[in-house]
């Protein structure tokens, strides 16, 4: 019989892989939606919704899949899930309208719905003083959207986007398989047999769930959308190749995965109040200089017109970019610290509302992108709307939490 650190940390190392390639899968369009779009002649909006369409299935499940997973255990519901999603990821490559990618995207994004169950089945296994650090550990798996930036394109380029695809399909059951022979189940974890689904979603009457939802909105679904973004992004904007604009939109989707284990660190350390607020400064600041679009700036002077060139160039963008997904990562793991602390016998049901409202933001987003480009013109207004919604997180902050905290001076909390 295995003990229970052996447990730990088993269950806390497969899940998180398993979420890695659920999140690649996730975000499979970020890379091979340049091609497609090229291929179908579509405009900014429709390949933001194309590149959205997974996230949409991927928020909306979120909830009854965490609410499944406390009733019948993450371990069985996560292997599940993952099955079900192996059949159309393969299609994809077989696809040929518009119109079939995006209803096979819609059962891909299942994928994504993996984050609601994964999230409490691995925070169970914890005490509560190491929750955030392991559902952070957990989190960082959203270093999938940097490993489909490493990995896809190559495949683009040795075999064509077509491969892809078939390759994921594969991916995503050996996965599935040595998920299910590493993992644990333990029946204690989950919630009483005479407990409803209504007595569940009690929790959600709750407003500070709802505030919740609005920070991770931009932390969750401002990352979702960035890197689905990102790559098209420096192709359009740069004129970079495709493998390289994949390079350096890693850049954003690697820390903003990886670091977010640092992030439940810090909340487990100095309370989520405190490192959420210190995220949206740095979010709010960052996004503030990523919006200013490329400018020729002409001025009349004493010896005649004279112009100035004003725009981030490549690197300083990439290096903006980075701050961003560090400040996203730790964000993430921040909201979720607050939930396990204020709500610890409904985190099935409270993550799975607060994941869903922020893959829904994560769906929008790119679509809003593309509409705001094809209506202004101006790349750069993805960014504006992303520094808008920080702003209501900011606001919202300040008002119900801030001027009753000392978020300087004092590592005490009050949610």
């Amino acid at each position: 019989m295995a003990t229970l650190r052996h447990q730990q940390i088993s269950v806390l190392t497969s899940s998180t892989v398993a979420f890695t390639v659920c999140f690649a899968v996730w975000m499979i369009f970020a890379v091979i939606g340049v091609p497609i779009k090229a291929q179908l002649n579509l405009n900014e909006t429709q390949f933001g919704l194309l590149a959205s369409m997974p996230v949409l299935t991927g928020a909306l499940v979120r909830l009854p899949l965490g609410l499944w997973g406390d009733k019948y255990g993450g371990r069985l519901v996560f292997f599940v899930l993952m099955l079900c999603t192996v059949p159309p990821i393969y299609l994809i490559g077989h696809a040929t309208e518009y119109w079939q990618f995006l209803v096979i995207g819609l059962f891909v994004g299942l994928a994504g719905g993996s984050f609601s169950v994964g999230i409490a089945y691995c925070a169970r296994w914890f005490e509560r003083n190491r929750q955030g650090l392991a559902m952070g550990i957990f989190g960082a798996g959203n270093s999938g959207a940097a490993l489909t930036k490493f990995v896809a394109p190559a495949i683009v380029a040795a075999w064509g986007w077509e491969m892809v695809p078939t390759v994921y399909a594969v991916a995503m059951l050996v996965t599935a398989l040595a998920f299910w022979f590493f993992s644990y189940d333990n029946p204690a974890h989950r919630v009483a047999s005479h407990v409803s689904f209504a007595d569940q979603l009690r929790a959600l009457k709750d407003p500070r769930v709802w505030k919740y939802c609005q920070y991770y909105s931009i932390v969750f679904g401002g990352y979702v959308a960035l890197a689905l973004w990102m790559t098209k992004y420096y192709v359009t904007e740069y004129g970079f190749s495709l493998q390289l604009a994949a390079l350096l939109a890693a850049a954003f989707s690697l820390p903003g995965g990886v670091l977010r284990a640092f992030g439940g660190w810090f909340s487990d350390r100095f309370g989520a109040h405190r490192v959420t607020w210190w995220v949206m400064w740095v979010s709010w600041i960052c996004l503030f200089l990523l919006s200013y679009p490329q400018t020729h700036l002409t001025i009349q002077t004493v010896n005649g017109p004279k112009t100035f060139d004003i725009g981030l160039n490549p690197w300083m963008f990439t290096v903006l970019l980075f701050a961003v997904g560090v400040a996203f990562a730790f964000g993430k793991a921040s909201v979720f610290k607050y939930i396990s602390d204020e709500f610890p016998h409904d985190i099935g049901a409270v993550s799975g509302i607060v994941g869903l409202v922020g893959g829904l933001g994560g769906f929008l987003l790119p679509i809003l992108f593309g509409a705001m480009v094809d209506l202004t013109g101006v790349r750069s207004s993805c960014f504006m709307l992303l520094y808008g919604v920080t702003w209501v997180s900011l606001i919202w902050m300040y008002w119900t939490e801030v001027r009753a905290t000392d978020v300087m001076h004092s590592a005490a909390t009050k949610s």
